[in-house]
């Protein structure tokens, strides 16, 4: 089943290749079928799957290249699992909500599928030589994505995101080799490379950890290496919007607790430093969305700011903090995709982001409305959503390590309800504006379609179905988180 959760896209989008450019609506279909077969098979691998049990299970290993220590080694565990079925479920979303796309939709939908291979891959991929070529690769379809099919000044935004990221990547890279080279037997696998930086002195493994955090910090982002993710959002597609945000960040924070792993005495001695990082990315990224008109770019900002709450639960390194950074990734992916698909389906209509520009969409969109107001409360935690779970173990989790400085965590709390209670005011009250007013506004548009009212649904039906029922993810990762915490001594 795993074999065929990462092959299934690959080869649709093989087909999808092979089929004429102007068989628009065949294409998108064809490549929803194939989105949704691989997440039927990434739940039916949770079906399988022993939550008892912090072990890799489904493992498979090929050798690769065995000169150098190198294999085709998959397997999933309570970590991965959760983001495995949080990839399949947004890229699911992106490509079926992707009705606007007419030009280049062969193309389109073919980079979306190898995307979605790309990131499982590196969630499942259990030797670090397969995880990094996996990483990069995401680079190529997110690349002509952007460039391709962007906004106006869609090809800096391409080369900032690459170029960020491969500069990351060069770090990570030289980290990785400094752990192969004292790794048993000069192998790649992910136990062996545990196990050789194990001996290495804490000082040289603060180094390697060090070389790690900037590779996995530019992709979650960590300001200061922050500033591809603006940009890359706004001028993105929205279906790449939804996956930037909703699963591309999370590779970061990842990678970052697998690092954490492998060398747990480094992160023992950097974790106030990491606490410091994450309280300044939660603070910097909350004032700027607040400061932001573009929706687009309120979302981007307020991105950064929730990724700071997943950095303050993994430098906890106690098991509330680290549960609770895994229950953020998946409620910030849910929250974060579906305020994209709501906002890329009102640009589609309206063609503007501007906050100005709308009033009253209770009266002119109820249904738009509803979705916009329970989102925009679902990302400040609202009780009842993912977000206040995951927010709640967070704080005792790090509450428990640092006591009274997460007072400066409440204060970034409030600036986002701050910013969010602003975008609904914007949004939803104030006086239907006409087109042509000045400011330039909305006065009426298609409310949401069935289809994309279920694409919708499907992700709030998640976001709900953790906030009052949280059991069931808590249950999957326990085991797994456990076992990660016991490597730091707790």
């Amino acid at each position: 089943m795993l074999k065929a959760l990462l092959l299934l896209p690959l080869l649709g989008a093989a087909v999808l290749s092979l089929l004429p450019s102007r068989s628009v609506d065949l294409l998108r279909h064809l490549a929803s079928l194939v989105a949704a077969a691989t997440m039927v098979c990434a739940f039916l691998l949770l079906v399988d799957f022993d939550a008892g049990s912090a072990e890799i299970q489904f493992f498979d290993t090929r050798p690769w290249n065995p000169r150098v220590g190198s294999h085709l080694a998959l397997g999933v565990d309570g970590v991965s699992l959760p983001m495995v079925l949080l990839a399949t479920v947004l890229c699911f979303v992106a490509i079926f909500s992707s009705t606007g796309i007419r030009s280049g939709a062969r193309l389109y939908f073919s980079l979306l599928l190898v995307l979605e291979t790309s990131l499982l891959i590196v969630f499942t991929a259990r030797d670090w030589s397969l995880f990094y070529v996996c990483w990069e690769l995401t680079l190529i379809p997110l690349f002509f994505l952007i460039d391709r099919l962007g906004g106006g000044n869609r090809h800096r935004a391409a080369l900032n995101f690459v170029l960020y990221t491969l500069g990351g990547s060069v770090f990570m890279l030289i980290a990785l080799l400094l752990l192969y080279d004292v790794a048993p037997g000069h192998s790649f696998a992910m136990a062996d490379m545990a196990a050789g930086g194990a001996q290495l002195p804490v000082r040289t493994q603060i180094l390697v950890f060090l070389g790690l955090l900037l590779g996995f910090g530019v992709k979650m982002p960590i300001v200061p290496l922050h500033g591809w993710l603006p940009l890359a959002h706004v001028e993105a597609p929205s279906a790449v919007s939804i996956l930037l945000s909703g699963i591309l960040l999370k590779m970061g924070a990842y990678g970052l607790i697998r690092a954490a792993a492998t060398l747990p005495a480094a992160v023992q001695v950097l974790q106030n430093g990491l606490a410091l990082l994450a309280l300044v990315s939660l603070l910097y990224g909350a004032v700027l969305a607040w400061r932001q008109t573009d929706l687009k770019a309120m979302i981007a900002y307020s991105s950064i700011s929730h990724m700071g709450v997943v950095l303050l639960g993994i430098a906890a390194l106690n098991p509330a903090g680290l549960s609770g950074a895994l229950t953020q990734m998946v409620a910030h992916g849910l929250v974060a995709g579906l305020l994209f698909l709501l906002i890329g389906l009102l640009y589609e209509r309206t063609h503007t982001r501007d906050l100005a520009g709308y009033g009253s969409l209770n009266r002119i969109a109820p249904r738009f409305a509803v979705f916009l107001v329970f989102t925009l409360l679902a990302s400040v935690g609202l009780p009842g959503s993912a977000g206040f779970i995951a927010e709640l173990q967070v704080l005792v989790g790090a509450y428990g390590r640092w006591g009274g400085w997460l007072m400066v965590l409440s204060m970034a709390l409030l600036v986002s309800a701050a910013y969010a209670l602003r975008a609904i005011r914007c949004l939803s009250t104030g006086p239907e504006r006409p087109f042509g007013s000045t400011p330039a506004g909305v006065a009426h548009f298609a409310d949401l379609k069935r289809s994309e009212c279920a694409a919708a649904w499907l992700l709030t039906a998640g976001i709900v179905g953790i906030g009052f029922y949280p059991a069931p993810l808590l249950r999957l990762m326990a085991s797994s988180v456990g076992r990660l915490a016991q490597h730091f001594g707790v």
